[in-house]
């Protein structure tokens, strides 16, 4: 698991006084609003509010007092510590940072590479896969394709034919 995970990310100013529009990494801005700091790469954000637009989410945060600075921090990640997020209560419900760096196996137990990232363009979830032969690849994180994520072993299987 890395050390901080990104919840969201600043995407642009809105208006003239500090608020920023945000891209989510969660389900939806309610789930930011459990947090009242975010800590970045630039220093620390102190959340004042958050709403949800139809398209967007809007946020404001103490040091960002006006458009000048938010501009400042476009494209900055918001992030908190691991053991602040809640557990996930679903068995087949996972966080990004859980699976990455868990090993690749086939069904019969061959080893292929490891997870490097997670990405998701707008269709669905897909596992960045290291190849041990050198090679990265993307297989869509789904059912048909990743059958068993085992935490306990640190293990994802893939099936062979997403793996070529």
């Amino acid at each position: 698991m890395t050390d901080a995970i990104s919840l969201a990310a600043i995407i642009a100013p809105h208006g003239l006084d500090g608020a920023v529009k945000l891209k989510l990494f969660t389900d939806d801005a309610d789930s930011l609003k459990r947090y009242k700091t975010f800590a970045t790469a630039r220093g620390t954000l102190t959340l004042l509010s958050l709403r949800a637009n139809t398209n967007t989410t809007i946020a404001r945060f103490a040091e960002l007092p006006d458009r000048t600075t938010a501009e400042q921090w476009r494209g900055v990640a918001l992030t908190v510590a691991p053991q602040t997020l809640p557990k996930p209560t679903d068995p087949n419900e996972y966080y990004y940072s859980e699976l990455v760096g868990l090993k690749v196996i086939t069904p019969d137990g061959v080893h292929v590479g490891h997870v490097r990232a997670v990405e998701n363009y707008g269709a669905g979830d897909l596992l960045e896969i290291a190849r041990d032969s050198g090679i990265t690849i993307l297989v869509p994180f789904r059912d048909v394709a990743v059958p068993i994520v085992d935490r306990m072993t640190g293990t994802v299987t893939v099936e062979p034919d997403f793996l070529k």
